[in-house]
Order: structure tokens, then sequence, then C-alpha cells
């Protein structure tokens, strides 16, 4: 996970989007454990992260994984809960986020922050 963090840092920075550098890497942060703990695929095909600038400075962070069970979006109704929390903090943080079928087996699960021009 911390070549995954340490590569969009590269891009944003490339990319002169560090202004959303600490919400793209809690989106990703979380992405990659709902990816890692829910999708169990082929060993070496678990999972894959692609980071795109799209028109006007937005930011799509993408993880791919080889199962095809879409995310569900759960509300933690215990405070304790270990679980739960993830998705509704994409959701507050990305400007937009879905999943989908992608190439291949398995999904893609993606969030779009728009990074500030700087």
């Amino acid at each position: 996970m911390s070549r995954a963090r340490q590569e969009l840092r590269k891009r944003l920075a490339d990319w002169g989007a560090v202004g959303i550098e600490d919400a793209a890497l809690v989106v990703l942060s979380e992405l990659l454990t709902n990816a890692v703990r829910h999708a169990h695929g082929t060993p070496g095909r678990e999972v894959e992260t692609r980071f795109r600038r799209l028109e006007g400075g937005t930011v799509r962070i993408e993880v791919h994984d080889a199962a095809s069970e879409l995310p569900v979006v759960r509300a933690a109704c215990d405070p304790c809960a270990e679980g739960g929390r993830g998705l509704p903090l994409v959701a507050a943080l990305a400007e937009r986020w879905g999943a989908g079928a992608r190439n291949g087996p398995g999904k893609q699960v993606w969030a779009e922050l728009n990074a500030p021009r700087e």
C-alpha cells in the first residue's frame, strides 16, 4: 500500500495538484483497504491502482481487483464496529465515486477529486 501512496504523491506533484494530497491519500487508502479485505482473486492479480488526470484538473483514482462483487455502502451502526466507514468517507472527500466492470475479470472502484489550480 505504501508504494501506491508514494506513486500517487509523485503524480499529484507532477500534475501540480498537491492541494488535494491529503484527501487523495485517504481515498486511495480506503479503496485499497476494501479491495484487499474483500477481493480474493488469483495470486499476483489481486489489486492494481491507476491514477489519471482528467479535464479541468480532476484527478481520478482507480483500484482494480479480480472480484466481481460491487462495493456496498454500509452504515456503521455500532460506534465500536471495525468496518462500514470507508465508503462514506470516500463519498465525503471525493466529488464523485463509483464502481463497475473493467476489461478482464473483476471490477474497478474509482473516485474523482477536483484539484485547485496552483
